[in-house]
């Protein structure tokens, strides 16, 4: 049934921690889901947050989902939106947008716990050049599905007879599970691929027991049923695997290893001009930026 186990990588980016569970080497994807980092939780003190400044994207969609503080988002849209748990941002960079991350004012000032996950979804091939986009929608417009010990909110695509209003792009779906000790749920067959990510507690599949941190990657015929050992917060990702190579490096995902390159000599070239007259654009209110990694 395991096709196999990825434990996420910690990593300290100042003042809280990121886990990043892929890509990895033997798992560049599971169905579209081409990234996924599980930030938090991380307490800050009142004055402190986070500052992710600008930094461009093509080809790919955002997706961030909160269980704990909020997060202000801005983009070269000209959207603002804060994001808080259980509501999901969906941003559609396509052809190429600008967007920060930013702890809002009133937040820093109080102090708070951030805690969540951030995923990327490739496009299809024909889609990487569309027009950039961005939707925001309330956890209270996401669908719920309640078992025998068993919560969970469908954030994108469809699954158990469900469907999220989010626009996308392939098949898809993306799970926000809450379960209690000792209960059992049969996985959802209907994609190709598919995977389960713990946040916190165990869960036994297949005879093997998992803990928070890890991402099983289970096989695509087999029928799944989990079985809850611990109370378990859980994300379930997957959908139709996309067809072709997926080539990502920094914030830029494509088909195409030579559009990479363009986005990184686009990004350099719009800081070297100011953002003036160029390629890409600050978000309306920003000054910042970060620099592409080579410089």
């Amino acid at each position: 049934m395991i096709e196999m186990t990825i434990a996420g990588r910690a990593k300290d980016l100042g003042g809280f921690e990121v886990r990043r569970v892929i890509p990895v080497a033997k798992k560049r994807q599971v169905g579209p889901f081409v990234f996924f980092d599980h930030i938090g939780p991380a307490d800050f003190a009142p004055g402190e947050g986070i500052d992710v400044r600008p930094h461009p994207h093509i080809g790919l969609a955002t997706v961030t989902y909160l269980f704990d503080g909020e997060m202000d988002h801005r983009d070269t849209l000209g959207v603002e939106q804060t994001i808080q748990p259980g509501a999901v941002n969906w941003m559609t960079a396509g052809k190429g947008i600008v967007h920060s991350e930013r702890t809002g004012p009133e937040t820093r000032a109080a102090g708070h716990r951030l805690h969540g996950i951030q995923t990327w979804v490739a496009l299809p091939s024909e889609q990487e050049e569309a027009d950039p986009s961005f939707f925001h929608h309330k956890a209270e417009e996401l669908p719920v599905i309640e078992r025998d010990g068993i919560w969970m909110r469908l954030i994108l695509g469809s699954a158990y007879g469900e469907v999220s209003p989010v626009k996308t792009f392939s098949p898809i779906f993306y799970l926000h599970m809450e379960s209690k000790a000792g209960s059992v749920f049969k996985l959802t067959d209907e994609h190709e691929e598919r995977a389960v990510y713990i946040v916190s507690g165990e869960l036994e599949i297949d005879g093997l027991l998992f803990g928070a941190g890890q991402m099983v990657v289970l096989d695509n015929e087999a029928s799944i049923g989990i079985r809850t050992v611990q109370d378990a917060r859980v994300m379930i990702c997957g959908g139709a695997h996309l067809p072709g190579e997926r080539f990502m490096e920094w914030n830029f995902v494509s088909s195409r290893k030579d559009r990479i390159e363009k986005a990184k000599t686009d990004w350099q070239s719009s800081a070297d001009a100011g953002f003036e007259n160029s390629v890409f654009a600050l978000p309306p209110g920003e000054s910042e930026h970060i620099p592409l990694p080579e410089s």
